[in-house]
């Protein structure tokens, strides 16, 4: 099985403000995990950063948080839509490597997170979410999101990879 493992808008615009509230921390803790696990397996690993904002910010401010360690192997996209499949070649990147599960992470969970998630369906692919990896600003948001999804945990990922 074709893993690609998403890592979606972790950027200092969202998220360097929000570090203790939102216990960023540990989620990176687990995105870190996964894509080291995901990469030495030979699978996909593409970080996603939104550049909604690219001219009214700086673009240290639309950068990845350094807490996400990013690998010279790994792909990177830039969207501007809250749905990464959406006027970007995720697609074609994700068809080109033979993924069939994809898994995602990332920020904020009710959005960005979410409609990618359908966006993956939508396009034929077999989406998970990463128990412990996705960050919102609204607290009832994450257990609604493990309820309402597919969702995987890392001690179940070396099994499929």
């Amino acid at each position: 099985m074709k893993i690609g493992f998403l890592i979606i808008d972790m950027q200092k615009l969202f998220l360097q403000e929000q570090n203790e509230v939102l216990n960023v921390e540990r989620a990176c803790e687990y995105i870190n995990y996964v894509a080291k696990l995901i990469r030495s397996k030979n699978q996909l690993v593409v970080h996603i950063q939104d550049m909604e904002q690219a001219n009214e910010v700086s673009s240290d401010l639309l950068s990845i948080i350094p807490q996400i360690k990013v690998d010279k192997e790994d792909i990177r996209i830039t969207k501007e839509e809250s749905n990464a499949f959406w006027n970007t070649e995720l697609e074609q990147i994700l068809k080109e490597n033979d993924i069939d599960l994809v898994i995602l992470s990332g920020f904020a969970a009710e959005h960005c997170v979410l409609f990618t998630y359908n966006g993956a369906m939508e396009r034929g692919f077999k989406p998970v979410i990463l128990q412990n990896g996705i960050l919102s600003t609204k607290s009832d948001v994450i257990t609604q999101t493990y309820r309402d999804r597919n969702i995987i945990s890392h001690p179940v990922i070396p099994f499929l990879v």
